[in-house]
């Protein structure tokens, strides 16, 4: 079943630990959890992208399950490929140049969400115990979380799994939960301030076309 001419692309668990570690290191970084509660979402987080370097390098559970359910149907001839594992591409076609379009426009998105999440830390920690409502915070409340949910947007579409998928829905709900009890916080700290901040400002997807006007 895994072709003559193309080798088996799995079971490289030392780029599973490799990559899941890097992408740990950085959203650790500008995410540190400090309550209890943060480290459950964190907890979350990190297994969404263990879970998603797991089958891209190690045991492709997704594959099984498609070509158990599919069998013949399935799109590929050798679907254990390193190719074959772009799954947009297995079912849908277009070759190396669709591939580049994918990683370009996923390695754009995971590049596009660090950058927020580094600059929402960065204006955090020079704040100073104030509030801050300038940078990414002009355009919503938690743009940390909105930089983390890009870079899984990213990774879905670069390597999409089952699992992955319906962990990333539970994230959304698990961070919502989180801003709202931080919320509360804020509320208790700044007062009207931070009332009039979010009547304003979304919590986390911009509103680009009034900042336009």
């Amino acid at each position: 079943m895994h072709g003559e001419d193309v080798p088996y692309a799995y079971g490289f668990w030392f780029l599973v630990l490799v990559n899941a570690g890097l992408f740990a290191f950085f959203i650790l970084s500008y995410l540190t959890p400090v309550k209890k509660r943060e480290w459950r979402s964190m907890g979350v987080t990190l297994a969404f992208f263990v879970a998603l370097f797991t089958e891209m390098y190690g045991f492709p559970l997704t594959i099984y399950i498609l070509t158990g359910v599919l069998g013949s149907r399935y799109p590929v001839l050798n679907p254990f490929s390193h190719a074959s594992g772009h799954l947009w591409l297995t079912f849908f076609g277009g070759g190396p140049g669709m591939m580049t379009i994918i990683h370009l426009i996923s390695n754009g998105l995971v590049l596009i969400g660090f950058v927020i999440m580094w600059k929402g830390w960065k204006l955090i920690h020079g704040a100073k115990s104030g509030l801050v409502t300038n940078g990414p915070y002009a355009y919503v409340r938690h743009p940390q979380y909105s930089g983390l949910f890009i870079v899984m947007i990213g990774m879905l579409i670069q390597w999409p799994t089952i699992i992955t998928a319906l962990m990333f829905p539970v994230l959304i709900f698990v961070y919502y939960r989180l801003s709202k009890r931080e919320e509360r916080e804020m509320m208790e700290l700044f007062g009207d301030e931070y009332r009039r901040y979010t009547e304003k400002t979304p919590m986390f997807i911009p509103k680009l076309a009034d900042k336009a006007e």
